[in-house]
């Protein structure tokens, strides 16, 4: 068999990369080693049958050379950079595994013979490799070693709630979609469906577009995909994350205590990495569900670069399926698609049509062995098209409805590895958003139009210094640019406004990390240090955590932060963009509109030991700036425009216990939420979203290739507000509320069912199969409800909105 052949077929099962020139191995054949004889075994087989010498590089990089016939001394002095002073005990290491050591004067040598390099290693220095190549014996290596500061990676407590879901040192949760297990009711590592099995996190309307952490509203979460901030965050209004599970390597969850560096939010912040840790092969992945299709590629260009890409596409355009129709049914339930079907049925008709997108473009470049550069683009699209028309009476109503939801984005990153101890990375990036709907009716023959865009962009310098092996400090500057522009146009009757607002932020960030792995003691300050532009104001945001480990097994954890935000979104009115994303983004105006500002303290103590995982953190939130507009009311608050705040304490509770392949847990949080709005008539009552009481309980199992997960959660009805009926003329109709939120609704209860099957084949193509079953009980859920006067009847009437009904989802993939 040809030699080239040969090292070909040792590479792919062995994943490495043999290095060598054309003409050493040219017109060489031989027989082949034995498949399931080890790498090295293989290598010592080569150089027994040829006249080759081989160089295993860390069992990732072999180099060829040919044998030299004549032997030579090989000499050299070792010395510190430090002081030039000599290194003694310095281990000289060999290919063929012989070992030397320096003397007291730094001295060493050995015979050649087929030595091409040879490796200095030294506790206290950094590793150097030299090349022997065509050196004189009688010339001897100066070598200067030097001096390894190392960072150790922190602590983490592996498998929280499923495999490839940690926690970091500094209270973060780290969720690795390629390690990722499976969680009842998921079978893909979707980043927005998984944190909300965190407990803390919710959604009260099942929707990633409305995820409440600690009682926050979803905008004032911060979603970066690799430094691009991205203010749409569903497809299919809110049911699917815009984020391509298959992607990521690393998904960043704070609930607080975040680094010093995130800025413009007041809640969590949720940072996505598709950048991969080290060097991967090439990949290619593709897969289909009942709700859309992707495909996943990575190309190296070089040893030096590669290009990734993927895309996902609905297949709603052209097949509906059951999964299809329950998220349909979901999303337009009470909006103004459902009013016209309600309010006309004679001869109705509805044609519509439904589809998204999203892809990712990644190119990553290192120049030399201290650059890198990485680009990143993103593109993400929403679009649904309805017609309806109906005749009633032979006069012929129709209304064609066009709602269409986009992000784009891009970040240009730079980063230099200036030596052991200092890095620099500078990024500019750059977010636009739509949201745009066009609504035309053939009654009075009106046009409407409304329009949000969002256009974000900005600059980070970010410098990490590591002055020992455990203290290191980092610090930085970002500017920050956003506008937003609100467009609302009417024909028949003529209406037409159009806002723009501008902020420009500057922030420094100075920030500095101490870690004792052997006193157990982690500490992470900063703080950084805002300047708005317009307003001429500045903002300080301190950060702390802080670790300290009791024992081996006891943690005690202290996190707390004061965060500020200049956007968020609000509603004007629930009918607009048809009631279905009704939510537009704003800036602040420093007034009515103000700067939110948050700060946040929380105690965590966690006990692990034996498979048993005991996590229980008491917090305290509060956050100012607040709007009602931006709390989506449909009481009495609804039109009314005041600012005010939110102050939520709770506990959350994790316990978790893991036997052989089986992985059970159950999470229970408690909050206590209120609204306090000093210009209203009722200054202090309960927040639209709290949720009192939240219990989940999983049992997992997973062996081999297979992977089974089943669940409940459990959580006590959000608050609602009643109409007073005694105070109503049912006659003459006109809504009369008791105080807000007065009442609850009923409890929400769920059962969800996932479970997945991999295999691989001989030529190392891997299959996946997966189905999951949302609601298997088919329990019909309220997580909404408010009161309205009907123009049939002239009666007041409840509006009720639910859950997904039970849900299935099947799903395929292929990888190599």
């Amino acid at each position: 068999m040809p030699f080239k052949k040969i090292i070909t077929d040792i590479e792919e099962q062995h994943d490495v990369s043999f290095n060598y020139t054309e003409d050493n191995i040219e017109g060489l054949e031989l027989n082949p080693p034995k498949k399931s004889l080890s790498l090295e075994q293989k290598l010592e087989y080569l150089t027994e049958k040829t006249d080759l010498s081989f160089e295993n590089i860390g069992n990732k990089f072999i180099n060829i050379y040919k044998k030299n016939k004549a032997s030579k001394i090989i000499c050299g002095y070792i010395l510190s950079s430090a002081d030039k002073k000599p290194v003694e005990n310095a281990n000289i290491g060999l290919n063929n595994k012989k070992h030397f050591t320096s003397d007291s004067d730094g001295y060493f040598e050995f015979n050649k013979e087929n030595q091409n390099a040879f490796i200095i290693t030294h506790v206290g220095y950094a590793s150097k490799r030299i090349s022997i190549g065509n050196t004189d014996a009688n010339d001897c290596f100066q070598i200067l070693l030097e001096p390894e500061i190392t960072e150790l990676h922190e602590i983490k407590t592996n498998s929280i709630l499923a495999s490839g879901i940690s926690k970091n040192t500094d209270g973060s949760l780290e969720i690795k979609p390629k390690k990722f297990g499976i969680l009842p009711g998921l079978i893909e590592p979707d980043a927005l469906q998984t944190m909300q099995q965190i407990p803390g996190v919710n959604s009260l309307d099942e929707s990633v577009s409305s995820i409440n952490v600690r009682g926050g509203t979803h905008d004032q979460n911060l979603f970066l995909w690799n430094g691009i901030r991205i203010f749409q965050t569903g497809h299919f209004f809110g049911l699917i994350s815009v984020f391509n599970p298959n992607l990521a390597h690393t998904i960043s969850i704070y609930k607080n205590g975040s680094s010093a560096f995130y800025g413009e939010s007041v809640s969590s912040v949720v940072a996505i990495s598709s950048t991969p840790e080290k060097a991967e092969k090439n990949s290619f992945s593709a897969g289909i569900n009942m709700i859309n299709a992707d495909v996943y590629a990575k190309y190296n260009l070089s040893k030096k670069s590669y290009i990734e890409i993927s895309a996902r596409k609905s297949i709603t355009d052209f097949l509906e399926t059951p999964t299809y129709k329950e998220y349909f049914n979901k999303v337009f339930q009470n909006t103004t698609i459902t009013d016209f079907s309600q309010n006309q049925n004679v001869n109705y008709q509805i044609d519509k049509k439904f589809g998204f997108y999203d892809a990712t473009l990644k190119y990553a470049q290192k120049i030399g062995l201290k650059d890198q550069i990485v680009l990143d683009l993103i593109t993400i699209k929403d679009n649904l098209e309805v017609f309806q028309s109906a005749t009633v009476y032979d006069i012929n109503t129709s209304e064609n409805n066009v709602l269409r939801q986009q992000n784009y984005g891009g970040n240009l990153l730079w980063k230099r590895n200036w030596n052991n101890f200092n890095t620099t990375k500078i990024n500019v990036y750059n977010s636009s958003y739509e949201l745009l709907a066009n609504q035309k009716t053939t009654y009075g023959n009106q046009i409407v139009v409304q329009e949000n865009t969002v256009d974000n962009n900005g600059v980070n310098l970010e410098n990490n210094h590591i002055l020992n092996a455990k203290f290191s400090f980092s610090d930085g500057y970002q500017f920050n640019e956003i506008g937003i522009t609100n467009l609302e146009h009417v024909t028949n009757p003529a209406f037409y406004r159009k806002t723009k607002d501008v902020l420009r932020t500057h922030a420094v960030i100075l920030e500095g990390k101490y870690n004792d792995t052997i006193s157990r003691v982690y500490f992470k300050g900063g703080v950084r240090l805002n300047y708005i532009e317009k307003f001429k104001k500045y903002i300080a945001e301190p950060r702390v955590q802080v670790a300290y480990g009791i024992s081996k097994s006891l943690n005690l954890e202290l996190l707390g932060e004061l965060k500020s935000q200049n956007s968020q979104q609000i509603i004007d009115l629930q009918k607009d963009y048809f009631g279905i994303e009704k939510r537009r983004w704003i800036v602040s105006n420093n007034g009515t509109i103000p700067i939110q500002r948050s700060r946040q303290l929380s105690l965590n103590l966690a006990y692990q030991k034996n498979s048993w995982l005991l996590d229980i953190e008491n917090f305290y939130k509060k956050v100012t700036g607040i709007t009602t507009s931006s709390q989506g009311f449909q009481n009495q608050l609804e039109f009314v425009r005041t600012t005010g705040d939110y102050e939520i304490w709770g506990t959350e509770m994790l316990i978790q216990k893991k036997i052989n392949h089986f992985l059970t847990w159950l999470s229970y949080t408690y909050n206590e939420n209120n609204y306090h709005f000093p210009n209203y008539e009722y200054q202090r009552f309960p927040n639209n979203f709290e949720l009192t009481h939240t219990l989940s309980l999983a049992g997992i199992y997973e062996k081999n290739n297979f992977k089974i997960a089943l669940g409940t959660k459990w959580s006590s009805g959000r608050p609602k507000t009643s109409p007073n009926v005694s105070q109503i003329d049912l006659s003459d109709p006109v809504l009369v509320y008791n105080r807000p939120n007065n009442s609850n609704l009923h409890m929400f209860s769920q059962v969800n069912l996932s479970s997945t099957y991999k295999w691989e084949t001989a030529n190392g193509i891997q299959y996946k199969i997966g189905i999951s079953i949302l609601n298997i009980l088919n329990r019909k859920n309220e997580i909404s409800e408010y009161y309205r006067i009907s123009s049939l009847t002239n009666s007041i009437e409840e509006v009720d909105t639910f859950s997904l009904q039970r849900t299935p989802n099947l799903s395929f993939r292929i990888s190599y």
